[in-house]
């Protein structure tokens, strides 16, 4: 059972004091600074009742904004089944979310084998591992297998179209482990790769692309693969899992890591998180994978089980021999994701895609034709596109006026990217949970926005 408010009595915070060798709770927090301390106490009423505390915190989650999202940039509102909650929230489930003693835990490993093999179906990849924090984590995770996979390689090619935040972590991760991101520039909304081979020198281990990208387009790269194998570096592609569905897997772009986040299938949006990184390989890669890996066997009496066989985590060998250093996975968020597929299918995957996709351009061609509002680069995209204001008081006003008819109009892209150059730049993105009536409630508001 759980308890929505669980009091600490006198005696529970003395014994608490006991367990750790501190008299008061004055003691506990001596070892503070004078600025870090409150110098008012907090003002919080004493002897309230559950039923008060209740309708407090209340009050409190109903000052949230509720409206339509056409929100995106990383983070979508799909169409999640009713199963995914009745059966991730299974006591058996929850209580094994890190299976450390992982042979106790047959479902969930069985669920981790299934996630991981879906994964591989989507990606046309041989190898997945289960799991990581996010797309942006499983993006780091794949540049430090490609340093470690080429000898003397300090430099990772980055394509400038990826997300904002995979960007970020790259750069934190490159600062910390004493290697060096190199942006490819872009042209016209995509990777320009049109000096690719001068960018790959001898310490380029490979390079990391997006489709889409930040600004929702779908990328070619024919050819890629080829120009990078014949230096001797790696081919990474980050894809919305969704999109798959639809547009080439990273396989047949003849990828040797593919990325991405699984949020768009099970994970439902909650102010930012928590998401779940995928991240899969060919063969040749297995054992430079981070995480972990689930296989199927036979036991003794030749019963079909499931048990980790690949651990290359500083939690089972020596740190400095790990592959990574993330401490935990998000095998619950995984689960989700995998009874989210369970109860699509390959044909729900391709209804929901193209859905999106047929629901996005109908928005976008209709905007489009509005003033002041443009269509930048015309560049194939699946469920998310650019619009660019003329100028920014007709955004503002754009947003506030939809905002009040309870209509999240889109992201701003500057909000992320923090450059000038981004800020008349509005991402829209359409999965295939608008309906017709929210597409025209969207159009109306807009159009008496820009006449």
């Amino acid at each position: 059972m759980v308890y929505p408010y669980i009091p600490h009595t006198d005696e529970d915070r003395k014994k608490m004091l006991d367990a750790i060798g501190v008299a008061s709770i004055e003691e506990l927090y001596e070892g503070l600074t004078e600025e870090l301390m409150l110098s008012d106490s907090v003002p919080i009423s004493h002897g309230r009742s559950e039923d008060e505390v209740l309708r407090m915190i209340t009050s409190i989650a109903q000052r949230n904004s509720k409206g339509i999202p056409f929100l995106g940039c990383g983070c979508y509102d799909h169409l999640i089944p009713s199963t995914v909650q009745a059966l991730a929230n299974l006591p058996s489930f929850v209580t094994a979310y890190t299976p450390y003693q992982a042979e106790m835990s047959q479902g969930l490993l069985q669920a981790i084998y299934e996630f991981q093999s879906m994964i591989c179906e989507i990606t046309g990849m041989d190898v997945s591992n289960a799991s990581l924090y996010d797309g942006a984590n499983a993006a780091s995770e794949a540049a430090s297998l490609m340093i470690h996979a080429k000898r003397k390689a300090t430099t990772v090619l980055v394509s400038s179209t990826i997300h904002p935040f995979a960007l970020q972590v790259l750069t934190t991760w490159a600062t910390g482990a004493g290697h060096r991101i190199r942006l490819v520039s872009e042209h016209l909304g995509v990777a320009d790769f049109s000096q690719l081979d001068a960018e790959i020198t001898d310490d380029v281990a490979g390079l990391i692309v997006q489709s889409p990208n930040r600004y929702g387009f779908l990328e070619d790269y024919s050819g890629i693969a080829q120009r990078l194998h014949e230096r001797g570096c790696l081919f990474a592609i980050s894809s919305d899992l969704l999109s798959l569905a639809m547009q080439k897997s990273p396989a047949e772009w003849d990828a040797d890591i593919a990325v991405g986040d699984t949020q768009a299938l099970g994970i439902p949006l909650g102010f930012g998180g928590p998401s779940c990184g995928y991240m899969a390989v060919t063969k040749a890669l297995m054992r430079k994978i981070p995480g972990r890996i689930v296989g199927a066997t036979v036991d003794a009496q030749g019963r079909k089980g499931y048990t980790l066989t690949l651990q290359a985590r500083e939690q089972h060998i020596k740190r400095e021999h790990a592959t990574s250093n993330v401490c935990s996975n998000q095998a619950l968020a995984a689960l989700m994701t995998t009874i989210h597929l369970s109860s699509l299918g390959w044909g729900g995957m391709v209804e929901a895609a193209q859905q999106s996709y047929v629901k996005a351009h109908y928005l976008a061609y209709h905007l489009a034709q509005l003033p002041g509002i443009s269509l930048i680069w015309d560049s194939p995209f699946w469920c998310e596109f650019p619009l660019v204001f003329s100028d920014a008081k007709r955004m503002r006003k754009f947003l506030q006026e939809l905002r009040n008819e309870d209509i999240f109009a889109g992201v701003r892209l500057s909000s992320l990217t923090r450059k000038p150059q981004d800020e008349l730049v509005l991402l829209v993105a359409v999965t295939e949970k608008r309906s017709r009536e929210e597409l025209e409630l969207y159009l109306a508001a807009a159009r008496r926005v820009m006449k």
